[in-house]
């Protein structure tokens, strides 16, 4: 009777052991997967901050210049289409972030292109004030986009790599854990910029 007792105690405790030792790691999963979350919170934040400067950029010019229709047509339509994909922090697939990734990078070509034509067909627009600060809250605003975008992928390496581990995968399958997707480099990226000057 007293060996039995002994065995079920000891059963017993090596089970709660076990859960408390499961609820540990899911813990742990819980709190990388809101640090994926938060960072995409501020990836969001940064591509915001950037679609609320193009109609500030776009008023300018057109109040500066005879803008040509066919580029400002191709970059609102680029921020139309940019701020039409949302991805739930939830949801954070690979597919999802590639999805939301080729919207916002058709964004910035587009953008590109436009302040282009706009530095080479309009130089007296260049030096004006209001153009200069928008350029120069652009830029800005494309350097934390990549570091947000550089945090968010830290995250997700952090969060993917406790999800694969031994034996936490065990406990991610058992309550639901899925891998994260990571922000990539445009194609065509690893080519060097062309610059051209056309006096």
């Amino acid at each position: 009777m007293k060996r039995t007792s002994i065995v079920i105690l000891a059963i017993v405790g090596l089970l709660a052991v076990c859960f408390l030792w499961g609820v540990g790691i899911n813990n742990k999963l819980v709190n990388t997967e809101e640090n994926v979350s938060q960072a995409w919170g501020q990836v969001e934040n940064a591509y915001k901050r950037r679609a609320d400067l193009i109609p500030q950029l776009v008023a300018t010019v057109q109040g500066a210049a005879n803008y040509e229709k066919g580029t400002l047509t191709e970059v609102i339509e680029a921020r139309a289409k940019a701020g039409s994909v949302q991805v739930d922090a939830n949801n954070l697939t690979e597919a999802n972030v590639a999805q939301f990734q080729k919207a916002q990078d058709a964004l910035s070509s587009a953008l590109t292109r436009s302040i282009n034509v706009v530095v080479e067909r309009y130089p007296e627009l260049t030096a004006t004030q209001g153009f200069r600060d928008l350029q120069v809250q652009l830029e800005g605003t494309e350097n934390r986009i990549a570091t947000e975008r550089g945090r968010f992928n830290d995250a997700v390496n952090a969060y993917n790599k406790m999800l694969r581990r031994f034996p936490n995968n065990i406990i991610a399958g058992i309550c639901g854990f899925d891998k994260k997707g990571y922000f990539t480099a445009p194609e065509g990226s690893e080519n060097p910029v062309e610059v051209k000057f056309d006096f």
